[in-house]
């Protein structure tokens, strides 16, 4: 039997909805468990919304509370749904932290609800990758993995490489 993963939701494009009328973008709820049954999934999870925002908006107490989250849990492996933009400051706080768990941090360019995302690769390749490393935190995108303190997210190409 495998063990339960927890996948934290922060919010970040992942979870972002287009509005027709004004053209922006907004949060309404979470699509994890719209894209969990959409890539069949069988992993055992636990899923909790923490925030529901852009990771622009992130303060630092908001990446000390899911460090609290992190370190709360009884789960030894945690995925955590959370905007590109500041994916690597959260990581630092909670690699930094070093509680001896599993976490990897995944996100989307491209909102899922837009139908061309990255976002349901991502995450399918975190809950993976969650599985299998051992303790630490990791940023997983677009099916590449990177140690927190070794990726950067380059803004020219719109990826996460090694720094």
């Amino acid at each position: 039997m495998s063990e339960r993963i927890l996948i934290l939701v922060t919010g970040g494009t992942f979870d972002k909805e287009y509005n027709e009328l004004t053209g922006e973008l907004y949060f309404k709820d979470t699509h994890i468990h719209e894209m969990l049954a959409l890539g069949r999934c069988n992993v055992e999870l636990d899923v909790r919304m923490l925030m529901m925002i852009d990771s622009l908006q992130m303060s630092p107490l908001d990446r000390q509370d899911i460090l609290r989250n992190c370190v709360a849990s009884p789960a030894s492996r945690i995925v955590i749904t959370h905007g590109t933009d500041t994916m690597e400051q959260t990581a630092a706080v909670l690699g930094q932290a070093a509680i001896g768990k599993t976490i990897v941090l995944t996100g989307a360019m491209i909102p899922y609800k837009f139908g061309s995302s990255d976002g349901l690769f991502n995450l399918g390749s975190a809950l993976a990758f969650a599985q299998s490393l051992p303790a630490g935190v990791y940023v997983a995108m677009n099916g590449r993995c990177f140690a927190w303190d070794a990726v950067r997210k380059n803004r020219t190409l719109g990826i996460f490489e090694s720094r």
